[in-house]
């Protein structure tokens, strides 16, 4: 039993429909680094039951044990939010993905809950993380409580489809209706030190779009993306990998940082100029992404990327 690690590369969250059971069957296969299986929204009223059942025998599958497993669990105050904890909770989910979150009390009622269950079933207390998923205007005004609501959260998501809906709008190929939704998470994430992640692009077809999508919350600074198409999988993989030129920077910058330690300097230069410590942070992170998907390719998506 672990606690949920924070700092985890999380680029690529794959929903997979709970009521699916091919799809629950294999999609471990896709290599995502999070598989997400749903039991709220894409799942119908009469599958409810079935769908908690057959998520909580896949979260006991040892090939889903080596992958991080998200939950969508349905909203507490419905007639199945606590009876989906129990199943996740119990099956081991790593981390519950709380929907709709228009406050920061929804957080704290949540990670209540997930605690009794913990005790009750002998799961080590804290192993189950959260993840809040921020959907309505409430939601993004509020998004800086909710961020640090609890100890649980290892990020803050947007769901566009609900919030477009809440705003009067609809979504766009460029997404300005969502530029101030995806950066007061961003904000709100980073100021209480957990991940931010964007929402789902939901023409599963065109390459482009996605890929135009991807690349602006790259740049915002978003740690990943939710997908409900496994091919785009790759695709952000190979955005999200560093350069040959970005690698090699990042490793004269981690080689500096551990030269200065072991030489007991408290002070590290590359160059002959003072590196701080979130350059070297982000270095770290670097090599990190270089060693889940190797170097961006230029060229020929689909691919090998190694």
């Amino acid at each position: 039993m672990h606690m949920p690690d924070k700092k985890r590369v999380r680029r690529s969250m794959l929903f997979v429909p709970g009521a699916n059971a091919a799809m629950l069957s294999n999609a471990f296969i896709y290599q995502a680094d999070a598989v997400m299986f749903d039991l709220e929204d894409s799942v119908i009223l009469r599958e409810k039951d079935a769908a908690r059942r057959l998520v909580f025998h896949a979260l006991q599958h040892p090939l889903y044990q080596q992958q991080e497993t998200v939950v969508r669990v349905n909203a507490l105050d419905s007639p199945h939010g606590l009876a989906d904890l129990q199943a996740v909770v119990r099956g081991g989910a790593d981390i519950v993905r709380l929907p709709k979150t228009d406050c920061a009390q929804d957080v704290v009622d949540m990670a209540q809950e997930i605690t009794a269950i913990e005790v009750a079933c002998g799961r080590q207390q804290g192993s189950t993380g959260l993840l809040a998923a921020i959907e309505s205007a409430e939601g993004i005004t509020n998004a800086v409580a909710i961020a640090r609501a609890s100890s649980r959260l290892v990020g803050i998501a947007l769901g566009a489809e609900d919030y477009v809906r809440n705003l009067r709008t609809e979504r766009s190929p460029e997404g300005i209706e969502l530029l101030f939704a995806r950066c007061s998470i961003l904000q709100a994430a980073r100021a209480a030190g957990i991940q931010a992640f964007d929402t789902v692009y939901s023409d599963a077809s065109n390459d482009a779009g996605f890929l135009q999508e991807a690349a602006l919350i790259k740049q915002l600074g978003f740690d990943g993306k939710s997908l409900i198409n496994p091919r785009q999988i790759e695709l952000i993989h190979n955005l999200y990998a560093p350069t040959a030129s970005e690698a090699a920077h990042a490793q004269r910058v981690v080689d500096a940082a551990v030269a200065a330690e072991r030489e007991g300097r408290g002070v590290v230069s590359l160059n002959g100029k003072m590196v701080d410590g979130p350059v070297i942070e982000r270095a770290r992170l670097v090599l990190q992404r270089v060693a889940l998907s190797g170097l961006h390719q230029e060229e020929g998506y689909g691919k090998e990327t190694r």
